[in-house]
């Protein structure tokens, strides 16, 4: 399963994680959390686990046919989890007697709407994040700083596309020669600073992160849409230029306050503390 993005759904304020195929363009949701749900039980992996085993003997190929994708746990790390679509998720509500069984129904065709009204209306889009970050506890500050990185992402993402510089390689490349030059670390130097794998580095930045990366892309971008460089290596030179002028304030600010701007802290340690602040 590829090209998936993931995210909190709330259903009666439990959370069921999710993610978008953007390929399929199909929701895939966590089994577990949506036994959880219809069973309240505290051991909802057991009851899973239980009830394949029954489905199976019955004859039925639904756990058969459930793909599985890395989903974020409590503990901060990924784990391998069984994934269900919506069709597949009607067919499980079917097996589990449960009152939640027709709201939740309701809730699975609520969401699908949501996301073909998006897909209509990219504003949506924008809400729905918006109200993901705040389902996870990030403050409403940090997040207008997050969804403002993301429109200044996106501008730099369509300058490149414009120059025909290719997504993946190409685009990690040149983010990761920005990112060097304003933090003084590399992507992977990062992450590993702040103890990341597979999360996002960006969603593990503090305020002041996000506005020193915001102004390296918006000013490679600005560069870029100047001097118009023809391939990817004059690109390069564009993408230390912008990354160059953010890492100058940084060191600015560093030398004025005495204190380090790239800091070890994740979204972990900061949506735990007491005032769940960055």
């Amino acid at each position: 399963m590829k090209k998936e993005k993931q995210t909190i759904q709330l259903f009666e304020e439990k959370k069921v994680r999710s993610a978008w195929n953007e390929t399929e363009e199909e929701w895939y949701f966590s089994v577990i959390d949506v036994v959880e749900v219809l069973t309240e039980s505290p051991r909802p992996r057991k009851y899973w686990n239980a009830l394949k085993t029954k489905l199976k003997n019955e004859g039925s190929e639904l756990s058969q046919n459930l793909g599985q994708l890395k989903l974020l746990s409590e503990d901060g790390k990924y784990y391998k989890t069984d994934v269900a679509n919506t069709e597949q998720i009607f067919r499980l509500i079917q097996s589990i007697p449960s009152p939640k069984a027709e709201p939740l129904k309701i809730w699975l065709a609520q969401i699908a709407n949501e996301r073909l009204n998006e897909m209509q209306n990219p504003e949506q889009t924008i809400d729905r994040a918006l109200q993901a970050y705040l389902n996870l506890g990030y403050s409403q500050n940090w997040i207008n700083q997050r969804l403002k990185s993301i429109e200044i992402r996106k501008e730099l993402t369509d300058e490149w596309k414009r120059l025909g510089l290719r997504e993946g390689y190409e685009f990690a490349t040149l983010t990761d020669i920005i990112t060097k030059e304003w933090s003084g670390k590399s992507i992977k130097e990062y992450k590993k600073l702040k103890d990341l794998k597979k999360e996002s580095l960006r969603d593990n930045m503090t305020n002041t992160e996000l506005i020193l990366n915001m102004l390296a892309e918006a000013s490679t971008k600005d560069i870029s849409e100047s001097v118009d460089p023809k391939n990817l290596e004059e690109s390069k030179k564009v993408a230390k230029d912008g990354g160059k002028i953010a890492g100058d304030a940084r060191k600015a600010l560093e030398e004025k306050t005495g204190k380090k701007v790239i800091t070890d802290l994740n979204a972990k340690d900061f949506l735990e503390s007491k005032n769940k602040k960055i």
